[in-house]
């Protein structure tokens, strides 16, 4: 009887980048998802290595250069894929260069992932244009400081805070102008990125609070930030957003406040569940079929993905819903409706509500309309204000409880302590249940957090628990409620009203 051995894995060197995960390679990112072992140095962010499998194993990289080789070597000859993860760029660090050339020495096959170069993505972050000319040194480990006052163009130096005195002496030492813009740049493509504009003659100066390794851009492009600052100039730059609601619907509302700076924390104050009983949905599932509705209206995204999963269950698609008409309380939830292949027939015009709803949608006629019956499948909590208008309009409705929603855990405490003393500068509410169940398992939000509410509703919950509403959008949607809540904030600054975003602390390495 043969035996057949175990096929050898094989071995990546993936450069991680200067921090911002958003700037891993598309080779990167593959290799991540599908990486069984993940080996990491320190200082890589875990917004880098959450980009891999859930399963995947992750472990810092400990000893010499030799001994994180072997270790790599008898995974990969175990036959996993081993990622060994780096900060910046793999072959720039003459740890990883040892650890690829003992690599190469054994039978595993391996390869190289570049990572974007932190001497130019930062001060691109910073808003300081390079050029075609720039040079770029590490202070850190000495130079031949006459010779780098002599190159043409700006220089981009690795520092820390403890080599900038030394630094602005040098070079003015060597023949640089005393005058020269400086750019000094902490947690540089991070959230907490911090950049401070001086002169070369002010450098060994008092310059606030600069961890960590910081970039240094020394030259006359460095007065050109003032038009050409993109990321910290953002009208969110470094606030804490609170973002209150179920985890599967918090991924967008964090995107779009990253967008505008932020950084988004987000808390799950709602588990959606299904109903007790599957018999109320089991039995609208099949009117659907039978033509029993001339209406189904969804009020949120939950509604139709919990009419989407019946469907599935039952097998069905998208064509049950043949001759029946669909009307949207919300944009939010029209687009959840239009993923599925279905142009809904009507969202409101007005006001993103139930209300607008009501304004826009057409009385029962006996004589145009063959069928008199509307569902509504919608949450266990929700109010009667929709079906009772519908009855108004001469409507019968199928009232069905699609989801139910339960109150979530309460938060760490350290989360809750931030709620209640304003270490949160906005929260972000998407609905009712997020108000009342956010206030029950964590507090009010502090008075100097700014409130805002995705529409009227909302905002009646929170002026209830005794928050004042700062902030409505036009339109109920995640998109505009974080589009207004930064032009709010905006609007406060240009007028005096905030101070310059806050100054996060930066990271040490």
């Amino acid at each position: 009887m043969s035996v057949v051995s175990k096929t050898t894995g094989r071995i990546a060197f993936v450069g991680a980048g200067p921090g911002d995960a958003g700037l891993l390679t598309v080779r990167a990112q593959h290799l991540l998802s599908c990486a069984e072992l993940l080996v990491t140095d320190p200082d890589v962010p875990a917004d880098v290595y959450a980009r891999a499998a859930t399963d995947a194993e992750v472990r810092p990289a400990v000893g010499e250069p030799t001994e994180v080789a072997k270790e790599l070597i008898a995974e990969a000859k175990n036959g996993q894929v081993v990622v060994r993860l780096v900060s910046g760029d793999p072959l720039t660090a003459d740890a990883v260069v040892a650890e690829t050339h003992a690599v190469a020495r054994s039978a595993v096959p391996f390869e190289v992932v570049p990572g974007v170069p932190a001497a130019t993505a930062v001060p691109a972050f910073a808003g300081v244009p390079l050029g075609s000319r720039h040079t770029e040194a590490d202070v850190r480990a000495g130079v031949d400081w006459a010779a780098l006052a002599a190159v043409p163009g700006p220089l981009v130096l690795h520092a820390t805070a403890s080599h900038l005195a030394e630094t602005a002496a040098a070079l003015i030492e060597h023949g640089v102008a005393p005058q020269t813009p400086v750019a000094i740049t902490a947690a540089g493509t991070m959230p907490t990125q911090h950049t401070v504009e001086t002169t070369l003659a002010s450098l060994s100066g008092e310059l606030g609070e600069l961890a960590g390794p910081l970039v240094v851009t020394v030259g006359e492009v460095v007065g050109q930030r003032t038009k050409l600052s993109w990321w910290e100039s953002r009208a969110l730059y470094g606030w804490k957003v609170l973002v209150p609601r179920t985890k599967e619907q918090a991924g967008a509302m964090s995107e779009r406040l990253a967008v505008h700076g932020a950084v988004p924390v987000e808390v799950p104050t709602i588990s959606v569940e299904p109903p007790r009983s599957p018999a109320q949905m089991e039995r609208a599932v099949k009117g659907l079929v039978d033509g029993r509705y001339q209406w189904v209206v969804f009020t949120s995204t939950n509604a139709v993905r919990a009419v989407w999963d019946k469907f599935a269950e039952f097998g069905l698609d998208a064509r049950a819903f043949a001759g029946v008409k669909i009307a949207c309380v919300g944009e939010a939830t029209a687009e959840r409706v239009r993923s599925m292949g279905i142009v809904p027939e009507l969202v409101p015009s007005g006001e993103q509500s139930s209300e607008g709803l009501l304004a826009d949608f057409p009385p029962f006629d006996d004589v145009l309309d063959p069928v008199d019956r509307v569902l509504l499948p919608r949450a266990d909590i929700a109010t009667e204000t929709l079906a009772a208008g519908l009855r108004d309009r001469g409507w019968e409705i199928d009232d069905v409880t699609a989801y139910r929603t339960v109150r979530a855990a309460p938060p760490p405490a350290e989360t809750r302590e931030m709620i209640k003393t304003g270490g949160f500068d906005a929260v972000c509410f998407t609905s009712s249940s997020t108000v009342r169940n956010l206030v029950g398992i964590a507090g009010k939000p502090h008075a100097r957090t700014i409130v805002a509410c995705i529409g009227p509703a909302t905002a009646e919950t929170a002026v209830e628990f005794g928050l004042r509403v700062d902030v409505q959008p036009e339109v109920a949607h995640v998109g505009f409620l974080v589009d207004a809540l930064a032009a709010h904030a905006a609007q406060l600054r240009a007028a005096g009203a905030l101070p310059p975003p806050r100054k996060a602390k930066t990271r040490r390495r």
